[in-house]
């Protein structure tokens, strides 16, 4: 697993901080679903994977399946390994905060799977798009890509899951 974080400062340290699960979905074609986030900033325009905070009680896991569902309308996704823990200063809800996330692999047998009726919930999230993305156009893109070490901790999960083993 990857683990990356970003430097703590005396300010992230007066932070209110946020715990959030995320899924890191995969096609049988290796592309990732990315949802677009078209924020003020400090986040600015944005892809990152689908996902969010946890709720009272929720573990990371059960929060990324719950989101994951949410965003997506599919209930029928296993949620495999965790592959990144990172943290980052960010704004949710008006503030700022210091998040901390924990990133799941899982896959879906359906190439360039299309959403379920989401629509409603996207408005109400902010997500402005999605789309899937093949690992040669995360490395060309000059979209931000949240986080942006991405396309290779997917070529990092590529490699192990075909290690000899």
């Amino acid at each position: 697993m990857l683990g990356v974080a970003e430097p703590d400062t005396a300010q992230d340290a007066r932070l209110p901080e946020r715990h959030a699960g995320r899924v890191i979905l995969l096609d049988p074609g290796d592309r990732v679903l990315l949802m677009r986030y078209d924020d003020s900033l400090p986040n600015g325009r944005h892809w990152t994977t689908p996902g969010g905070g946890l709720n009272p009680g929720e573990d990371y896991p059960a929060a990324a399946v719950r989101e994951l569902a949410e965003e997506t309308g599919w209930t029928d996704i296993t949620l495999g390994r965790e592959v990144l823990q990172r943290s980052l200063t960010m704004e949710y809800g008006g503030r700022l905060v210091h998040q901390h996330e924990r990133q799941y692999l899982a896959r879906t047998d359906h190439p360039g799977r299309p959403l379920g009726d989401v629509a409603q919930m996207h408005a109400a999230d902010g997500i402005a798009a999605w789309r899937w993305w093949t690992l040669a156009e995360l490395d060309s893109t000059s979209e931000v890509i949240w986080p942006a070490e991405l396309a290779d901790v997917i070529r990092k999960v590529l490699g192990e899951e075909q290690a000899p083993g």
